[in-house]
């Protein structure tokens, strides 16, 4: 096991530029060794409190947004083409497209959440996807698979960052962009992709161990909708 960084700082600040981070008089930098800039000043206030944080050894993983933000400089301009590619792959399957026949509150549920989304995304995003029944996948028109990989194109660096973590964290492209787009928050996308799950913890009873990973999967969209907010703040 790789022991913990200790923390070799006093005071972390925005830097004057407004985009870098001061680690007391060194410049922050990236894991790969580049210098730290965020698009926002809001988004460099929020990382350097985070790295205030810190106690005496480092904890990445009490630094989401640094975490993302690294990704979003290190790892994202270099793999762009697949980032969009694996954000227009969950078009083929997306989760708010997939409805279940039974019972009827579940399927009440899922109509009053997800229709909004599939109709947004028809509206708002040009890309309409089949709504079926099941978990198998229905035939996609390429024009709007393509059409959903040209808005993950679109996004830049951060923005395509939270893109595929929100993604994946949902198994939806709609979700994730409507993340991006300011459609739904944190709170409101976890409760769309956690859908099936929390209503199974309400009919059959509370389970620890599926408690636990809901609630590693609601910190992880209200990680992902505090970043978005802070790249258009």
């Amino acid at each position: 096991m790789t022991e913990a960084a200790r923390r070799f700082w006093k005071q972390a600040s925005v830097a004057d530029d407004g985009a870098g981070v001061m680690l007391d008089e060194r410049r922050l930098r990236t894991p790969r060794g580049a210098m730290f800039a965020a698009p926002t000043q809001t988004l460099a206030e929020a990382i350097a409190a985070e790295w205030s944080a810190q106690g005496e050894y480092i904890s990445p993983s009490s630094m989401p947004l640094s975490q993302f933000a690294f990704a979003a400089i290190d790892h994202t301009p270099h793999r762009r083409d697949e980032l969009a590619d694996y954000v227009a792959k969950f078009g083929e399957t997306d989760l708010v497209c997939h409805r279940a026949a039974s019972p009827p509150a579940l399927v009440t549920r899922q109509t009053m959440l997800w229709n909004p989304l599939v109709a947004w995304s028809a509206h708002d995003l040009g890309v309409v996807l089949p709504v079926v029944t099941g978990v198998l996948p229905a035939p996609h028109d390429p024009e709007a698979l393509e059409t959903l990989r040209a808005h993950a194109a679109a996004a830049d660096d951060f923005q395509l960052t939270a893109l595929a973590q929100a993604a994946g964290a949902a198994g939806s492209a709609i979700v994730a962009l409507a993340m991006l787009h300011g459609r739904l928050n944190g709170e409101t996308a976890f409760a769309a992709a956690a859908l099936d799950d929390l209503y199974s913890l309400e009919t059959w009873g509370e389970d620890a161990e599926a408690r636990a990973r809901l609630d590693r999967l609601r910190a992880e969209f209200e990680n992902t909708a505090r970043f978005i907010a802070l790249l258009n703040a």
